[in-house]
């Protein structure tokens, strides 16, 4: 940003860089996901431009999730999306995201509600609350991260090992019998802050999915508040929609 608050401009491009945007374009295309590029040099030998010329072309590719630097490893073709598909409004039941998930659990607390805790969960402000912080990760990468709130009443005896492995509300239904029903979900596009950055290994302003959910138990009950941030060159969401004549 300037000093006037605007965006700087970036770079114009030049027939080299668009050629060497359209190689490395191809190279994407070709290879799989996660697949390293050559480096700098040998691609600079091999179009013969300059390594500035180079750098400019990957950092506008890195910019846009085509790919993705690894810090002392090199550059990579994003890898494979992690999709998830939303059935909309139609009553199915949310399937689970691809892939195997782990969690580490970075913080686990319990405090008093307080006034705007309590009008989220339903509870009173004195009611304990257990915070949760915990960041998700697929074949070992950081790909989300969680901040779950609910009613410490409901899960007395929950420790952080329970929130490290397995799914989370199959572990409410058989210990607690709590059956998860239903949930009111928003989702937002925006940038990590140096904190998110550095528990998802990515750099400042790298592009995030935020998801806002209150979920509900088949008694009406609210039993959690959650916030996450999804890494957005790693996940995907995909809704089955469905129309009739009233839809635009």
């Amino acid at each position: 940003m300037t000093s006037t608050g605007q965006r700087s401009p970036r770079t114009p491009s030049t027939p080299k860089r668009d050629r060497v945007r359209r190689h490395i374009l191809d190279v994407i295309e070709k290879a799989g996901p996660g697949t390293s590029l050559a480096s700098e040099r040998d691609l600079a030998n091999e179009l013969g431009v300059s390594r500035p010329t180079i750098r400019a072309a990957i950092d506008e590719l890195v910019r846009s999730g085509l790919l993705v630097r690894q810090h002392g490893r090199g550059t990579f073709t994003s890898p494979q999306k992690i999709t998830q598909e939303l059935p909309g409004s139609t009553g199915l039941a949310v399937p689970p995201a691809e892939g195997t998930w782990i969690s580490r659990v970075v913080a686990f607390t319990i405090a008093p509600a307080g006034w705007s805790r309590a009008s989220r969960l339903s509870v009173e402000p004195d009611d304990e609350v257990l915070r949760v912080t915990r960041v998700r990760l697929v074949d070992g990468e950081p790909i989300a991260i969680e901040r779950l709130e609910l009613p410490a009443v409901l899960v007395p005896g929950l420790a952080p090992q329970d929130m490290e492995t397995g799914n989370f509300y199959q572990l409410l239904r058989e210990r607690y019998g709590i059956n998860v029903t239903e949930a009111v979900q928003t989702l937002e596009p925006s940038v990590t802050n140096p904190e998110q950055a550095d528990l998802l290994d990515v750099t400042p302003y790298f592009p995030i999915m935020c998801v806002e959910r209150t979920t509900q138990d088949d008694t009406g009950r609210t039993i959690e508040y959650v916030q996450s941030a999804y890494r957005g060159d790693r996940y995907r969401i995909t809704t089955k929609l469905h129309f009739d004549h009233t839809s635009g």
